[in-house]
């Protein structure tokens, strides 16, 4: 589809600088711009390219000031913020890209599901018995839909996501491609023996609220017993296990490669970076940050803190620990040099 530059700057609520007909129908870097191409600058260092780009339509702030004439064939569009009005137009464009609806064969949908309205049913999906999909879902080939299954209306599914049986999706939610949502959390106990582990059933289920986007090959496991829950507007980056019966609060962040292990709750508003590791049977206070690759063995009940390390622990007594740590070197030589001036006095 093709937007002109009056469009653009009324959905963004902003002043055109240059034609207001000329038309656009992709977008690109402002580095790479193209004629036909939407482009933005916001980052001072890119200011340069602004007076060499060939995008025709390029977002600006208001407050940018320029040193010469932008070219001819470059239409700007002044706007309050150019970063958070790319992002809007961004999130239009995709809404545009990703509009499909309609049924592909082959596929199965059990006759006791209830499908809603405007819905996309790739090829080889499979809707199990009394599953509930609701309006504008888009179900991507390959994608599974367990028996009971709940999907809010404009969810998508991507390519080959698993939902287990009786576990709940909510609204306005996005999961990437070969995400499993209700696999079996990892219950095993002993025998009397001690020789093997006896597997625990796992008849608990995942709850997934509105408004949460899981990457792709990211695991969530159903509780032994309740729910697995994660609550409105959480993000899940890609590669994250989430274990069973784990509870995630409001708007919290998780980077890749990280693991909440069992019974642990993590509270709302927290940032985890990619490759930490939270023991089991924990709680995270609110709005706690964990940096990469920390391990977290003990509760965190601070809110707000910050920590890193593994063992993790606050993030300043961290980086003065490590300044000693990288000189013990130095440290090592300037004791065994006091020792043998001490000994030599001797």
């Amino acid at each position: 589809m093709e937007f002109s530059a009056e469009q653009i700057a009324q959905l963004l609520n902003g002043v055109v600088e240059g034609q207001k007909d000329v038309t656009v129908n992709a977008i690109s870097k402002i580095e790479e711009g193209k004629t036909g191409t939407l482009s933005f600058l916001s980052n001072p260092a890119y200011t340069n390219y602004i007076y060499q780009t060939d995008a025709s339509i390029v977002l600006v702030n208001k407050s940018l000031v320029l040193d010469k004439p932008v070219k001819q064939t470059c239409t700007l569009i002044r706007v309050d913020n150019a970063y958070e009005g790319f992002a809007k137009l961004l999130q239009i464009y995709a809404q545009f890209k990703a509009n499909k609806t309609g049924f592909e064969q082959p596929h199965f949908i059990s006759p006791t599901a209830k499908i809603g309205k405007d819905v996309y049913i790739g090829a080889f999906v499979y809707v199990g018995h009394n599953a509930v999909i609701g309006d504008n879902v888009k179900l991507y080939p390959q994608t599974y839909i367990g028996d009971d299954v709940t999907v809010g209306s404009n969810t998508t599914l991507f390519s080959g996501v698993k939902i287990y049986h009786e576990c709940k999706v909510g609204a306005n939610c996005t999961i990437h491609a070969n995400t499993v949502v209700g696999s079996d959390g990892f219950g095993f106990a002993p025998n009397s023996e001690g020789q093997a582990f006896v597997k625990v059933p796992q008849i608990g289920n995942v709850i997934i609220e509105d408004n949460v986007e899981i990457g792709s090959n990211t695991s969530i496991d159903r509780a032994t017993l309740g729910s697995t829950i994660l609550s409105k507007g959480v993000k899940l980056d890609n590669l994250v296990q989430i274990a069973h019966n784990v509870f995630i609060g409001e708007n919290t962040v998780i980077a890749g490669l990280s693991g909440v292990a069992g019974s642990s709750k993590v509270g709302k508003n927290c940032m985890i970076g990619a490759q930490v590791g939270v023991a089991g049977h924990l709680k995270i206070a609110d709005g706690v940050k964990i940096a990469g690759q920390s391990g977290i063995g003990s509760s965190i009940e601070k809110e707000g803190d910050i920590v890193q390390g593994s063992p993790a622990f606050g993030i300043g007594d961290f980086k003065r620990s490590y300044v000693l740590f990288r000189n013990l070197p130095k440290i090592n030589d300037k004791l065994s040099d006091l020792s043998k001036k001490l000994n030599s006095k001797e």
